[in-house]
């Protein structure tokens, strides 16, 4: 066995004993999904900047950006940290106040169980293309590393083990934990290995004297009205469709109190979004040191851009650059896809399958949560390995469908007295109904002159009028409101475990 690969097996078992050790924390439902609303700001900060400090920001968003520039990623990281923004500023008081464990009870409390379930249900699937990315990613790293001692879809299932196992037991606390570590990884493992390319290239200033002659800094797309309404798209995607996401709620509210959990948030975005910059510059260096990497750009297949970095550490730097640059890797991959494990196992579980089933006490609804989070990854692990898609496409692609099912009613819900359990069920049906029938008949790779607005976009406009509409006209589907006490009521009804 390597040096190399033998470092990153010790790395991964120490992840997987931290995440074990966290499950002793773990006493009933409400530690499982949000830590038992503990975290201190240190913790909850590294949470939220591991929210998106993904294998798609350190192979796939810097590859891109290698490729077209800032142009090319309006997504993220500049949609993403609007996102954590717009989450800080204006949703996370709100979440907080309202002793919520899912933010499918959101839905639940403001507007009833059928909304709730049906928002639950999109949320959920929009993950299975998030966490397909990185099991995708994690398997491509070990089976790099592996040197063709496994297949790479053998990979991927290594992978998807050693995430599911230790998240399994340790639900939120493992996250909490493990992003702590994994965080301090990432920014000293990529900082060193940034400087060590830095002086391969000749210097950070002639990596960023080429980039910005060939255009990389150029921020806003040039083209007709279709490439603009693209570039709008991938950002509106990302900064408006994950703001109701469970991973982005999960964190949030896990902290210790309301403070902390906008000071948590706002810094976690704040410093993502600084951070992103680092394996961008990390990319185009790669391309400075050794031009040939410009010709995977060429290639047919898109993921081949992902291999910039990988190939370029692997061939070109010393073993100690080696186990940073993976190490800050596997992080970074690792502390993502437990997070995006859990969420959407938290949100089917509470939302889905408690409303109903009557007398689900804390213990089973545990046990539920950790058979669906086992199912939902076999079904992210199938995906991830069917699918040709980049990591950045992939995760796109899953932003889709919340920005037409479930933002709307998350954002009128909170800011929008009128907003009603018609207006709701009209904005979800019309979103989804417009987006689906755009993408089938005019989807954004089609020539045809009307389909210069990408089919999310539209989705979200017919989204925004059937809230509208059901708001205002006469009230034919009667609403459901919960006051605080009705909900306290649903949010008490398990026992603790503890109590047993």
């Amino acid at each position: 066995m390597s040096p190399l690969l033998l470092a990153i097996g010790l790395y991964m078992a120490a992840t997987v004993a931290i995440g074990l050790y966290a499950s002793r924390r773990v006493h009933g439902a409400k530690d499982f999904m949000v830590a038992g609303r503990s975290l201190p700001f240190y913790m909850n900060f590294a949470c939220v900047f591991a929210t998106w400090f993904g294998a798609e920001t350190l192979l796939s968003i810097s590859a891109t950006f290698a490729r077209d520039g800032l142009s090319g990623i309006s997504g993220d990281p500049f949609g993403a940290a609007f996102c954590l923004a717009m989450v800080g500023l204006f949703f996370a008081r709100s979440f907080y106040r309202m002793n919520l464990l899912t933010i499918g009870d959101f839905y639940h409390k403001r507007y009833g169980k059928v909304v709730e379930v049906i928002t639950s249900l999109a949320i959920t699937l929009s993950y299975l293309g998030w966490t397909s990315a990185q099991m995708t990613a994690l398997g491509l790293v070990l089976y790099v590393l592996g040197g063709g001692a496994f297949t790479l879809n053998q990979a991927i299932l290594i992978g998807s083990v050693v995430v599911s196992i230790y998240t399994l037991f340790g639900g939120m606390w493992s996250v909490a934990l493990t992003d702590l570590v994994q965080t301090a990884a990432i920014v000293l493992g990529l900082l060193l290995v940034a400087y060590f390319l830095a002086g391969q290239a000749g210097g950070a200033g002639k990596v960023l004297q080429q980039a910005s002659e060939a255009g990389k800094f150029r921020f806003f797309p040039e083209g007709d009205a279709k490439v603009w309404w693209a570039w709008a798209a991938a950002f509106i995607t990302f900064g408006l469709g994950s703001i109701p996401q469970q991973d982005v709620f999960q964190r949030v509210t896990s902290a210790k109190d309301e403070k902390t959990a906008i000071a948590g948030t706002l810094t976690g975005g704040f410093f993502y979004f600084l951070f992103a910059f680092i394996p961008m510059f990390i990319a185009y260096a790669a391309v400075v040191i050794d031009p040939a990497y410009n010709d995977l750009f060429a290639s047919e297949d898109s993921r081949e851009i992902q291999r910039i970095l990988p190939d370029l550490i692997l061939k070109r730097t010393p073993l100690w650059t080696q186990v940073l640059f993976f190490g800050a890797l596997l992080s970074a991959i690792l502390s993502t896809a437990s997070g995006t494990l859990l969420a959407p196992s938290s949100l089917f579980t509470e939302n889905v399958i408690q409303p109903f089933i009557k007398h689900l006490d804390d213990k089973h609804l545990l046990w539920a949560l950790r058979t669906v989070l086992v199912l939902f990854s076999i079904a992210a692990t199938w995906f991830a390995v069917n699918s040709t898609s980049t990591m950045y496409e992939m995760v796109q692609n899953a932003y889709k469908v919340t920005l037409v099912a479930a933002f709307v009613p998350l954002a009128f819900g909170v800011f929008w007295p009128r907003a009603s359990t018609q207006g709701a069920l009209f904005s979800i049906l019309l979103g989804l109904g417009t987006w689906l029938a755009m993408e089938k008949y005019l989807p954004e790779s089609s020539e045809h002159p009307w389909a210069i607005v990408p089919p999310q976009i539209v989705g979200l406009g017919a989204s925004i009028l059937g809230m509208l509409a059901g708001g205002l006209l006469p009230q034919w589907i009667p609403s459901v409101h919960l006051d605080d006490e009705e909900f306290q009521q649903k949010q008490e009804g398990r026992k603790s475990v503890a109590s047993h």
